[in-house]
């Protein structure tokens, strides 16, 4: 039943994109009293929705560039074990954002989006307890441990910067090895004797079924689904009135783009040139493994979670730059299977599943949350990068807040979609 009836200022808002952003946004729109159309070219959960890590990764405020990235990339774009990736053929076209992405391989850089990223993703859980409440999606939602493991505490103190932003930010875990350390998780081989356990985490044992099914909470509350694909925004006086789908327009007040990856072309119709690549990720499913570790798991070395799903142990993890439309590679899927092979000796399963989708990687590594800087209505909600799971109910709840005319009670200038305003 819809709750428009509860708010004077109903507005109807379109969400163009139903991964869990756009339907976070739209729950929250809802439960706030607003119309919605929620709109998606393939459908609720068909992109990196359906692939992530399953991880609720609150404490993932460092970003891929890290200081030292630069010196070692070279030797990891030739190393098959490691777990960088590229499509030379891509390198043209991926040049001027490499550099720019690269740009922000610096200390300051790294603290600034990690003061940026913690409102977003440092209480994920809880985040996600109040979305999915009273939805039918609670049940895919498991609290838990989240641990990053090391081979010893001399590999650990490798990423001591790192750990210490995260303490900066107010981040506990413990430190287990050793005899600690085999009795809280005997999965792993000898050559992985040290973890980092982090708790008030989450995860999500069916990524895919999860965000359905917050979709379906969605339409039951009055949201209205439209399979299309949006090619533009109708205005009229300096404001939203429609926007452009299937060759026809429809009607609305408000429009919040959410499509990931894939926001760019509509970003710059409305006056923002963000500078968005494809991160392709890649995750490899263990159906019915053998061993299953008791937590969701960072193995620092490959750079791969491994998490505990319905039925099977999910591997997800891989950067690989080669744009939008280029095939999967074989090397990520066989990168996958020989670390989990060395991190888990003796594992076996019944079947694999392979997967490759899209993260939306903004060069300077922090999402875009707010209104269009020259169209009144038009919100932006896209560009989490590694942490879309975790960050996405958090972001639809403030952009309903920022709809509804309430002010957040966060500082929400990192995100601003006006610092990359078309000049």
């Amino acid at each position: 039943m819809s709750s428009e009836s509860t708010n004077p200022k109903s507005r109807h808002v379109a969400v163009i994109g139903a991964g869990i952003v756009g339907v976070s946004t739209a729950i929250w729109l809802l439960r706030d009293g607003h119309r919605v159309t929620l709109i998606d070219k393939k459908g609720p959960a068909e992109g990196t929705s359906h692939g992530n890590g399953g991880v609720l990764a609150s404490c993932s405020i460092i970003p891929v560039t890290v200081p030292g990235l630069l010196k070692k990339a070279p030797r990891m774009l030739f190393d098959p074990n490691q777990p960088l990736f590229l499509k030379w053929s891509y390198v043209p076209k991926l040049a001027p954002w490499l550099i720019r992405y690269l740009s922000h391989a610096t200390s300051d850089a790294v603290r600034h989006r990690a003061s940026a990223l913690a409102p977003i993703i440092g209480d994920s859980l809880a985040d996600h307890q109040a979305l999915s409440a009273g939805t039918g999606a609670e049940k895919w939602l498991v609290p838990s441990d989240y641990v990053f493991v090391y081979r010893d505490r001399d590999h650990y103190n490798g990423d001591a910067f790192g750990w210490s932003v995260r303490r900066e930010h107010g981040f506990e875990w413990d430190e287990l090895e050793g005899k600690a350390w085999q009795e809280y998780e005997p999965s792993f081989g000898p050559d992985l004797g040290f973890g980092a356990r982090f708790g008030n985490h989450g995860r999500i044992t069916d990524p895919g079924r999860y965000v359905k099914d917050l979709a379906a909470h969605a339409e039951a509350l009055g949201a209205k689904l439209r399979i299309g694909e949006v090619t533009d925004i109708a205005r009229e006086n300096g404001a939203v009135s429609g926007v452009r789908v299937g060759g026809e327009t429809l009607a609305c007040d408000e429009v919040v783009l959410a499509t990931g990856v894939w926001s760019r072309p509509l970003a710059e119709k409305l006056g923002v040139d963000v500078p968005l690549e494809s991160e392709r990720g890649y995750h490899l499913e263990l159906w019915e493994p053998s061993v299953m570790p008791r937590a969701a798991v960072m193995i620092a070395s490959g750079k791969f979670v491994a998490t505990p799903m319905d039925g099977r142990l999910r591997l997800a993890g891989i950067v690989e730059f080669g744009g939008l439309d280029a095939a999967p590679s074989r090397a990520p899927f066989r990168l996958l299977e020989k670390n989990i092979r060395d991190a888990i000796p003796g594992i076996s399963w019944k079947h694999t599943v392979e997967w490759m989708g899209h993260r939306p990687s903004i060069a300077d590594s922090i999402p875009l949350i707010g209104e269009a800087p020259s169209l009144k209505g038009a919100w932006f909600g896209f560009g989490h990068d590694h942490v879309g799971l975790t960050g996405g109910p958090k972001t639809g709840r403030l952009l309903s807040q920022l709809i509804s005319g309430r002010q957040p009670n966060i500082d929400l200038a990192p995100y601003s979609p006006a610092r990359f305003r078309r000049a």
